[in-house]
């Protein structure tokens, strides 16, 4: 199990739609404010936390992960997740950090292969090599109440009230107030990737130069090249949608 503040931290920034940074039992939490995500639900917003950034997908399609799951159950019971549902630690759910909020998943159990399928409500675990925060049902069903956490294998298999986005989509690798180091970047990325651009964005009043790589049409694709970033140190990348207009 992990911490609970920063949990109800993230929930009153994302339901309250702030741009501000928390300071709490250890934790420091930002949701990024934006004109282009001003529209959007706070659980679906850019956030940080202690200074890693996470941006929630609007597609889950075709998503897969292996790493370390773990639970929560009766310190978190009845009170509200970080979409503002009440958590039941006897209903079949679970904590992500960028899976958008209903998607169902198919949890696989890697040391005895029990399978169990649960839906994301919450955000979590913000623990390092964790992918996943089960509820105590859940973990009862795999058998990890014991042990705390085992190695799983997460495959998206449907999703609840989501706005799908098609492709195509690009991988960000990083984002500088400094164009230099971006452009340098991403000449350097452009060389091994094919492609590469660097997008202008503001944040909470700061011109970040974002490096971007590759256009790809399947989620899959884009999804192989953000692993490959992440098996060579850069485990911040993540896929974005392309703006097709």
């Amino acid at each position: 199990m992990h911490n609970f503040c920063v949990k109800l931290i993230l929930l009153c920034l994302f339901l309250a739609g702030m741009s501000a940074c928390t300071a709490k039992g250890g934790y420091q939490v930002q949701v990024h404010e934006s004109a282009a995500t001003r529209s959007l639900k706070g659980h679906q917003k850019p956030y940080s936390v202690n200074g890693q950034l996470y941006q929630p997908l609007q597609d889950h399609r075709g998503y897969v992960e292996e790493g370390i799951a773990s639970w929560y159950g009766p310190d978190f019971h009845g009170k509200a997740t970080s979409c503002g549902e009440i958590y039941d630690m006897n209903a079949m759910t679970s904590a992500h950090k960028i899976l958008p909020m209903g998607t169902k998943l198919r949890v696989t159990n890697l040391r005895n292969h029990r399978t169990i399928e649960v839906r994301v409500n919450d955000r979590g675990p913000f623990v390092k090599s964790r992918i996943i925060d089960l509820s105590y049902a859940a973990a009862k069903e795999l058998d990890i109440v014991a042990s705390g956490t085992a190695p799983v294998r997460i495959e998206s298999i449907s999703g609840h009230d989501l706005k799908i986005i098609m492709g195509p989509f690009t991988v960000q690798v990083g984002a500088f107030t400094n164009p230099d180091n971006a452009y340098r970047l991403a000449s350097q990325l452009e060389k091994r990737y094919g492609s590469s651009s660097v997008q202008r964005g503001w944040v909470n009043g700061t011109l970040f130069y974002r490096v971007r790589v590759g256009s790809y049409p399947q989620f899959d694709d884009a999804e192989a090249v953000r692993i490959d970033f992440e098996k060579n140190g850069t485990p911040a990348a993540f896929i974005v949608a392309l703006d097709k207009s």
